[in-house]
């Protein structure tokens, strides 16, 4: 049977127009769920926000499992049959179905764990937003596979708008918490009817599938490795709110938050869009490695530089951006930043396994590298947030060369080719962290007029490092060709 969902066209040309819709995309929703939080802070109590906080453990926990994995085994598949959609639709269907009876069932008993009964009829709303994610799975993903990414855009576009419309119109109507509950089964019922109306493909009746065991393997691996890293991921706030309450806590969130935050407009759009891409190149090794280094490239040059300030000048930005009484949060910051730039490089890594299909191996390192970090978070509590920081940031020197030696094992990216094309804008950025801290030190002015001769300098340094290593200034150049050919000046080289 033949491939239901190829794209079409200059593979380039996708990925460019791809990542352009995409971020488009997230700022818009990143917009509207802003101006949600700002407006109906107003609007409600804070209990009505706490109720709904409740709920948001559990509700993050199951949507872990209510994909499986399964979306990106369609779009990682050389050829994908109807026949394979369909099984992997009505696995999704069915997993969601159950994981929304767990949560009402289980709503009881979160609702006596927290003594309020509010909690329970919320938790059973909820669910209908966890199958409703199961109907639009492999719609999505189909949409993904073909790149078509301005539609993927648009619904997530509108069903943002939708939802903030929606949220405002039911608290101007007294809905409390329920306000919060409707924007987000707005946005979820908007986004179903137009991922089905997007998407060409539509189910047929439930039947076996020859390819299912390769099909769930991929999945198993994949929902592995994020239950793995979400353990990780939240272990550092459990413990600091354990031992050490929840105003050390608040330091440590904030500054957590505001590294992650901007990391993520970056690298989600990213993701979006270099799984499908490559995936179709597997069998092409040399345009595979071609479009990881240069896309990689292209993330490194915005992110690097934006993260080595940040660090160098915490002490100033962090009491400017959230006000001096969050002082105490800027050495958090700072050690947190030296991890930041580290996972700049290393979570592009996921592309790669993914895309090849190994997610087995993804699994077996999400593993290992959550005990490295969970063995540094356990050094490092004994010192408070400022120690677990400083122990993540350790963990993640010692993880960098091992996960590049890792996955550089086989397929077309060796480790060779990231140490020679990517290791220069890590070296660059180093040195502009530090052209950025001398420059913070010992330059004499006010606060704004000191960040700003701290960028000039960060900025200067990191372009003068990159530029110097003959691979980086290659990639560089030729970014800059692909760039002016996409904006109509120049055929790129």
């Amino acid at each position: 049977m033949s491939d239901i969902a190829t794209p079409t066209g200059s593979m380039r040309g996708r990925i460019g127009r791809g990542a352009a819709w995409t971020a488009g995309g997230q700022m818009i929703r990143t917009g509207t769920s802003i101006a949600q939080v700002l407006v109906l802070s107003h609007m409600l109590r804070p209990s009505d926000f706490g109720v709904v906080a409740m709920c948001a453990p559990i509700l993050a926990f199951i949507t872990l499992f209510q994909d499986l994995g399964l979306s990106q085994a369609a779009i990682q598949k050389e050829k994908i049959t109807h026949d394979d959609v369909n099984f992997l639709f009505w696995v999704n269907v069915g997993v969601c179905l159950l994981l929304a009876l767990v949560l009402v069932g289980s709503s009881p008993l979160v609702a006596a764990f927290y003594g309020d009964q509010r909690v329970m009829a919320l938790m059973a709303a909820m669910s209908s937003t966890v199958f409703l994610a199961g109907l639009t799975a492999q719609h999505s993903a189909m949409l993904g596979r073909k790149m078509q990414f301005n539609r993927l855009a648009a619904i997530g576009s509108a069903g943002g708008v939708i939802g903030l419309v929606v949220s405002i119109g039911a608290a101007l109507c007294d809905w409390s918490y329920w306000a919060l509950f409707a924007g987000t089964f707005a946005t979820s019922v908007s986004t179903t009817i137009g991922t089905w109306l997007a998407s060409e493909w539509r189910p047929s009746r439930p039947k076996s599938n020859a390819n299912a065991k390769e099909l769930l393997r991929f999945g198993a691996g994949l929902t592995g490795f994020n239950l793995v890293n979400f353990f990780a991921r939240n272990l550092d706030s459990i413990l600091i709110g354990r031992f050490w309450g929840s105003n050390e806590l608040g330091y440590y969130d904030r500054a957590n938050r505001l590294l992650l935050f901007p990391m993520s407009q970056v690298m989600n759009p990213m993701s979006q869009v270099m799984v499908p891409a490559l995936s179709r190149m597997t069998d092409h090794p040399s345009r595979y490695r071609n479009a990881f280094l240069k896309s990689l490239s292209a993330v490194l040059l915005v992110i690097l530089p934006g993260v080595a300030f940040a660090t160098a000048t915490a002490d100033y930005l962090i009491p400017l951006l959230l006000g001096p009484q969050w002082t105490e949060t800027a050495e958090i910051f700072r050690a947190l930043g030296f991890a930041s730039l580290l996972q700049s490089v290393n979570n592009p890594a996921g592309w790669l396994f993914v895309s090849q299909g190994r997610t087995g191996e993804f699994l077996r390192w999400g593993i290992a590298g959550s005990v490295l970090v969970v063995l540094g978070f356990v050094i490092g509590l004994k010192f408070g947030a400022v120690g677990m920081a400083i122990a993540y940031a350790i963990a993640e020197y010692i993880k960098t060369p091992l996960l590049w030696m890792y996955i550089g094992r086989k397929g077309p990216v060796r480790t060779n080719d990231v140490l020679t094309s990517i290791g220069p804008f890590l070296l660059a950025a180093h040195g502009a962290l530090l052209a950025a801290w001398l420059t913070h030190k010992y330059v004499v002015a006010g606060t704004l007029v000191n960040l700003i001769i701290s960028a000039m300098a960060c900025v200067a340094a990191y372009l003068i490092l990159v530029l110097v290593f003959r691979n980086s200034r290659r990639l560089v150049l030729e970014l800059l060709a692909i760039a002016r050919s996409q904006l109509g000046f120049a055929p790129a080289t």
